[in-house]
């Protein structure tokens, strides 16, 4: 039995499994397919993807979509391709942006590369016929009647069953992290906690002689398993870079506009062009070209362009200052040649990955230059990138203790004597950093609190915005990754579900336009240096 309904800690304050404790079990226990369906959620998919590549597993790609106005009713949507992999994308995307999302919108559209699963029977009979649906049966202790309606239907309607036993944590005793996390998402204290908040305490990963005993009536449905994950084989091509497009009227490639701008650039920076200044110039659009990185080069020249022609500052920083060509295109102001500086330090024929060019903006104008990267390049091609705030000592502490019911005075008090440390350091945090001497955490209730605590480190809490990065695509951005809006969605400023890390593995490529408020003062500097001299 293939287990096709799985959340990791990326469902977010549902899941409890870290990706890396999945693949360990995996291995541990010889199972060679296992999926991953977190829930509206695809930030864990790239890494789940690239581990299991990494330890010869085949990764079955899923998402949990819940509806709208009942959480509790869903639909598992599995990837039998990388394009059934960008369905999931998009159609996670909707049921974030989308207010009017309703799962029987999607269900009645035809999804040639995908599989669905559900135990909801109204679901079932309101999909599409085309549709590859499966019956899931999930016969746990609290769940039999339900498990015995869904198989009942199934067999009087010849719609075929999958086994499934949801998980949420590895082991059994891991529900009480679901149950605290619960809380924290509820905003509620564990006490207060009822069942219909939690998942089944059997949503654990269970030992496949004992899953095949349930399941010995129906064969079927455990075969059934087996063969959906034989037909889920999606190849993401991790490191294979899917490079923007520059957006030109011009009819020539890529590698030749580059070349003459940067030539035209040359001209005005160095008045006198010897061979080798030529010869490192040359050098350097070949290794660019063929690193297949032009019209990488071209946005961020046509970015640069922009920004000058409205008159805003910026200024580049970093390994970038060692190129000619980022000179000649005006990136940077540091002439490389006669500072010295090579170029192999920023890119060179044997580095796989692109450069960083990162470009320092006014902290008043960085968002006018985000916004004609949007417009011309297309809010269906460009994203802000996320990133993942995750619980540390002080805020895995602190929620911890609020849903313990300890009131807010008190969890200040010990809060602000736990330094800026993982949260698996919690229980010793006495003996490992001096300024925690006097927490006196080996006494209750404060040794269960921290204990707990440490069980959540590193988990992600929610998304956030990158400082500066943002991603260009060379098609719709949903076809290599899920959109959604940033925590505070009253500022309607929407990111990438995955962060910058999963994005790279993915191969999409990061550009850094970075907000200076530095380059702000100096602007304001000078336009009252200015203002005074007309006086």
């Amino acid at each position: 039995m293939i287990h096709l309904h799985v959340h990791t800690n990326f469902s977010l304050l549902q899941g409890t499994i870290r990706i890396d404790d999945l693949i360990k079990t995996c291995l541990n226990q010889n199972i060679n397919s296992i999926a991953v369906t977190d829930t509206n959620a695809m930030n864990g998919l790239i890494q789940f993807a690239k581990k299991c590549y990494e330890a010869n597993i085949n990764p079955v790609l899923g998402t949990c979509i819940t509806e709208k106005d009942n959480e509790k009713k869903y639909i598992i949507f599995l990837a039998k391709n990388y394009a059934g992999y960008s369905d999931i994308c998009k159609i996670i995307t909707q049921r974030k942006l989308n207010d009017d999302f309703s799962l029987n919108g999607f269900i009645n559209q035809y999804w040639r590369d995908l599989i669905l699963i559900t135990p909801f029977i109204d679901l079932i009979e309101g999909t599409n016929k085309k549709n590859s649906i499966y019956a899931e049966i999930i016969p746990t202790s609290l769940n039999k009647k339900n498990a015995l309606k869904t198989y009942q239907f199934a067999i009087e309607n010849n719609i075929p069953i999958v086994a499934s036993n949801p998980i949420y944590f590895l082991k059994k005793k891991d529900f009480e992290i679901h149950k605290l996390i619960t809380a924290i998402r509820l905003n509620k204290t564990i006490d207060t906690i009822t069942k219909e908040d939690v998942v089944d305490e059997e949503c654990y990963i269970k030992d496949l002689t004992e899953l095949e005993k349930v399941f010995k009536k129906i064969p079927e449905a455990i075969e059934n398993s087996n063969a959906i994950a034989d037909q889920c084989k999606v190849d993401l091509k991790l490191g294979d870079y899917k490079y923007p497009i520059f957006k030109s009227n011009h009819k020539e490639n890529p590698a030749t506009i580059l070349n003459t701008i940067a030539y035209e650039g040359l001209r005005k920076k160095i008045k006198l062009i010897n061979r080798d200044i030529k010869n490192r110039l040359d050098k350097e659009l070949k290794v660019i070209s063929e690193s297949r990185l032009s019209d990488y080069f071209l946005i961020v020249w046509d970015i640069v362009n922009e920004a000058k022609k409205r008159g805003m500052m910026l200024i580049g920083r970093g390994s970038a200052g060692n190129s000619l060509v980022a000179y000649c295109l005006g990136f940077t102001q540091i002439d490389p040649i006669k500072q010295n500086l090579f170029f192999e330090r920023f890119m060179n024929s044997a580095r796989k990955s692109p450069p960083d060019i990162d470009i320092d903006f006014s902290w008043k104008e960085r968002d006018e230059i985000v916004k004609y990267v949007f417009e011309k390049y297309g809010y269906d091609r460009v994203a802000m990138i996320s990133t993942t705030i995750t619980f540390r000592a002080r805020s895995a502490f602190r929620e911890t203790a609020k849903a313990f019911g300890i009131s807010e005075r008190e969890i200040s008090k010990y809060s602000k004597m736990i330094p800026w440390t993982n949260a698996q350091n919690l229980p010793n945090i006495s003996v490992k950093f001096p300024e925690s001497r006097g927490l006196g955490f080996d006494r209750e209730p404060w040794k269960t609190i921290v204990n707990l605590a440490s069980k959540i480190a590193n988990f992600p809490r929610h998304l956030s915005i990158h400082p500066s990065g943002i991603v260009i695509t060379p098609s719709k951005i949903t076809d290599y990754c899920a959109l959604e809006y940033a925590k505070n969605k009253g500022l309607g400023l929407i990111i990438t579900q995955p962060d910058m890390y999963s994005l790279e593995d993915l191969g999409l490529v990061k550009i850094d336009l970075l907000s200076q408020r530095s380059l702000g003062v100096l602007r304001d500097t000078m336009d009252v240096i200015n203002n005074n001299s007309d006086n």
